[in-house]
């Protein structure tokens, strides 16, 4: 039963993927000549308040037809056994049990994602709120899993573009939109272009379909604060077990962060997923070899929740959180895509100084393992249980001094098509960020982090293992908050401002 099961299951979300896309240019054509003729072209613009002019047609064509651009592509340049589809395939590929893959661990884990978030992105940009939109990314990585490949689906995969390519498609979604509202009625070129760098599938629908989703939706004005550092990073400590070669003292070090709807600002509501989230990457500009091009990644963004107060002097929100986060400090790796109950909040502690806080807990699914070690693999995919608890303490407009701690326990340990794809015990993950920051010009300022990465596990029949990297970043930065994100309520305050 259980075959049947998950190809009935398969065959009614991609039949129903299929009529939808195969429906969309009949729909266009057959309406044509009625809006020329009776319906005026404004009625069929997008309106992100009202939802008329949205389409659940057009985002199902889009998937359709780029899975199998990428599928074309695939098989022509990449690799014809994998990606050479045919009806046999795909019929066995129906009525197969979904498996964990052993793909190369930044595929799985960061390619995959971000090829959700194509998916994701085409529906949100028609018009599509964040929960249809997460149907199609789930519908999207089916219908690739099962025509786009010819080896068994992947559970992993699923989970990865699914779930959270939701997550990584609506942060982008929401930057590049904001980009785009920074500009007016009607956006510039570069305006425009940058958008389409963040979010491709929004560009493309802005570009092909024109004044039907030009709409720019709308953010209502939340608190945001953004910060870009480019410096140079000094391994000061490390630690691989004799696991990993090839490890570099020196590299380049530049990272792009977003916290977008900052509780505090008065009026602003938390009705929508991703009203609130926080968006953060650290890349290396100079990485040998280029799988360790991004060395930190991470999303939390509140899918349900609402603010609260206690007292004058603070303000909150808390509820459930989507949270994707991928971490490669040069001698191992994780990945998880989690569900979790957080809170984050503000306390003004005096007229000038303020601290800002987030505690948040999860329960997700990923991998981790060892960079380079062919023993080890970089597959031990599990439960993974996590916590986060992050301070950051605001002194006027010059110094800023933050601290985070993430914790994960990968728990589980199986070989041969369980959870895991290695003999590898539970590991215990941790990671600390303390860093300082002083404005010294306008926007401009600069900045010392202090990182400490950790990885304790045991493989059966070897022992424990221990890693550690530690790393000291210099850095140059610009701030886009003249406060760094301290969010001003106090009516005392807001009438000297």
């Amino acid at each position: 039963m259980g075959p049947l099961r998950t190809g009935s299951l398969r065959w009614a979300v991609l039949a129903g993927l299929v009529a939808l896309g195969s429906t969309a240019p009949l729909a266009a054509f057959a309406q044509a000549p009625e809006s020329a003729t009776q319906e005026p072209a404004s009625s069929k613009k997008l309106s992100w308040e009202t939802g008329e002019g949205h389409s659940y047609f057009i985002p199902a064509f889009e998937i359709g037809a780029f899975v199998g651009a990428l599928n074309a592509f695939n098989r022509l340049f990449v690799d014809p056994d994998t990606y050479g589809t045919d009806w046999q395939s795909i019929k066995k590929n129906f009525t197969t049990h979904e498996v964990i893959d052993d793909d190369p661990f930044s595929i799985n884990q960061i390619g995959h994602p971000y090829q959700g978030s194509i998916y994701y992105g085409f529906a949100r940009s028609a018009g599509l709120n964040y929960w249809q939109s997460l149907a199609y990314s789930l519908a999207g990585s089916l219908l690739w899993e099962t025509v786009g490949e010819t080896v068994p689906p992947s559970l992993n995969d699923n989970i990865a573009s699914g779930i959270a390519g939701s997550f990584v498609g609506e942060a982008l979604f929401r930057m590049a939109s904001l980009l785009l509202e920074g500009g007016g009625e009607k956006p510039g070129f570069w305006r425009e272009l940058g958008a389409a760098a963040i979010s491709p599938p929004l560009g493309f629908n802005r570009l092909v379909f024109g004044d039907r989703f030009d709409a720019v939706f709308p953010s209502r004005n939340p608190e945001i604060f953004i910060r870009l550092r480019l410096g140079a990073t000094l391994t000061t400590d490390i630690d691989t077990d004799g696991l990993t070669e090839g490890t570099r003292k020196y590299e380049g070090s530049l990272d792009y962060s977003i916290i977008y709807g900052l509780p505090g600002k008065p009026g602003y509501k938390y009705t929508r997923p991703f009203d609130f989230f926080q968006f953060d990457i650290n890349v290396v500009p100079d990485a040998n070899p280029i799988s360790n091009l991004i060395e930190n990644a991470a999303i939390r963004g509140m899918l349900l929740g609402t603010s609260y107060e206690l007292g004058d002097d603070y303000r909150g929100i808390w509820g459930l959180f989507g949270i994707f986060d991928y971490l490669s400090p040069q001698v191992f790796r994780l990945s998880t895509t989690a569900l979790g109950l957080g809170t984050v909040g503000q306390w003004w502690l005096s007229r000038a100084v303020a601290l800002q806080g987030t505690v948040l807990g999860g329960v997700g699914f990923g991998a981790a393992g060892t960079v380079g070690d062919q023993a080890e693999r970089d597959y031990h995919y599990g439960i993974i249980p996590e916590v986060l608890l992050g301070l950051r303490a605001i002194f006027g407009e010059r110094v800023m001094i933050d601290a985070t701690g993430r914790q994960y326990y990968v728990a589980g340990k199986g070989a041969g098509g369980g959870i895991s794809t290695s003999d590898i015990g539970g590991e215990i993950i941790s990671r600390v960020n303390l860093g300082f920051t002083v404005r010294v010009w306008g926007p401009h300022g600069i900045g010392v982090q202090y990182l400490r990465s950790t990885r304790d596990t045991s493989v059966q029949g070897l022992g424990d293992r221990h890693q550690r990297v530690e790393t000291v970043n210099l850095t140059y930065n610009f701030l886009g908050h003249t406060r760094f994100g301290a969010v001003e309520w106090r009516p005392e305050q807001l009438a000297s401002r």
